[in-house]
Parts: structure tokens; C-alpha cells; sequence
């Protein structure tokens, strides 16, 4: 269980696991980053998924931790909104609440209505640490649920902001051009993006069983890497 935005990987990871260990069955539970690794350290589940570093805090439980893949955060706009690129600060700024219509950035006037995720979730903790504005999210927020609600939010509303996992970028959304990178693989990888972050996997020894170990084997697979690629997340040199 754990983070949504891993979501998409290790589902595609475990149908091809699936196929070719017909008796096993694998389920994800996408419950966010923190409550996939305290889930995993309990034993709920056997594994434990997080869209962020470990936090000091978690690795007190004596977990082992390993990166899956590493992903990018795209910073995505309503297609209405005429802005195509941003600066961290700017962006920082629009989250603080200090930059409140599209204007102040070169876009058409107009109050920017600004989308972010619920507590607990790793995205949106990796993103405000990356992008630099921890405990500092603008009272006006909008909240939304998941990957998937920050999407539907920003498709719904002409002035909207927020940020998604690379894995969620589908055409319905525009995601912009921060500090001169692009959102795309190529860029993570060359550090010209500055917003990203690593999908971990993270467990108790312990609760592993022969399956489980067979599993955090496939994952590291050209097999799996090329499935990893294909759910656009960015695999392990």
C-alpha cells in the first residue's frame, strides 16, 4: 500500500509478475505515502510504497528501503491559462499565497486558483520541500484527493494550478516549463527539471515471504525497467 502516484508502476509491475506466476495474487491499496510506509511497518502489508524520501522520522522502524524509480512533478495549468512557463520562486510564491492572479506572471488577469493535495501525501510533500515552501501553503487552497483529483480539479476550473506526477499527464492538462526544463524524462534525468523525486519501496525484513523476495527481484529486471519506462516513470540507471 502507499502513494498514488506509485500507483500506476507497480500495478503494471505486478500484472506482468502476475502473468507469470499465475497462483499469486498482488493488490495495491493507494492510501498515500505515509500510510503505506506505517502500514508496512505494522505488517498490514507486506510492502510498503512512498512518492518521497524516507523521513527521519520513519526510519526509526529499522525498515529496509530501496528505490524503485525516479519520477517528476509537473506543475499543470488549465489549458485556458495563457502562462507557459514559471520560475521556482514564482511558483513558490503562487503556493505562499504572495502571487494571487495569472497577471503578476505575464499571464491574462485573472485570480489563480491554486490546488493541492491532502495531508499525507508524498507528492505534495516532496513538493513543497523541492520547491521551498513547507508548512506555508496559502489558506486558499483547494484540496484535492489524489493524483487524479488534482487533475480533475485543474481540468474543471479555466484559472487553475497544481501538481501531478509525470505518470498522470495525459493531454488534459498543460504542464509548464520551470526554470527552462521541461516536463519530461529527459530532463530529470539530466537535471534541467528541478522538480523530482524517487518512487521508494520500503519493508520489514521479516514480513517478507518467498513471493515478496521474488517480487523486489523482478522489479529490478530489464523486464521490469522497460515496464517501469512504459508507465511513464523513469527506471534505475
Amino acid at each position: 500500500s502507499g502513494s498514488t502516484s506509485v500507483q500506476p508502476v507497480l500495478e503494471a509491475l505486478a500484472e506482468e509478475f502476475m502473468a507469470l506466476h499465475p497462483d499469486v495474487t498482488i493488490t495495491y491499496n493507494g492510501t498515500g505515502s505515509s500510510t503505506g510506509v506505517s502500514q508496512a511497518n505494522e505488517g498490514a502489508y507486506m510492502i510498503g510504497a512512498a512518492s518521497r524520501n524516507i523521513k527521519d522520522s520513519e526510519k526509526e522502524y529499522g525498515m529496509t528501503e530501496k528505490v524503485l524509480a525516479y519520477d517528476g512533478i509537473a506543475v499543470v495549468v488549465n489549458p485556458a491559462v495563457d502562462v507557459d512557463e514559471l520560475t521556482m520562486e514564482q511558483i513558490q510564491m503562487i503556493f505562499k499565497g504572495e502571487i494571487t492572479d495569472w497577471s503578476e506572471v505575464g499571464g491574462t488577469a485573472g485570480a489563480i486558483m491554486v490546488v493541492s493535495r491532502e495531508d499525507g501525501s508524498g507528492t505534495r510533500g516532496a513538493f513543497e520541500e523541492i520547491v521551498g515552501f513547507e508548512d506555508e501553503l496559502t489558506v486558499d487552497a483547494t484540496i484535492a484527493e489524489g493524483n487524479g483529483g488534482v487533475k480533475s480539479t485543474v481540468v474543471e476550473n479555466p484559472a487553475a494550478i497544481g501538481y501531478v506526477s509525470f505518470t498522470y499527464l495525459d493531454g488534459t492538462i498543460k504542464d509548464l516549463t520551470v526554470d527552462g526544463g521541461t516536463a519530461d524524462v529527459e530532463s530529470v534525468l539530466d537535471g534541467t527539471y528541478p522538480v523530482s523525486r524517487p518512487f521508494m519501496l520500503i519493508w520489514h525484513e521479516g514480513n517478507l515471504d518467498e513471493i515478496g523476495k521474488s517480487f523486489l527481484e523482478f522489479v529490478d529486471t530489464d523486464e521490469a525497467k522497460t515496464i517501469i519506462e512504459d508507465a511513464k516513470a523513469i527506471p534505475l540507471p
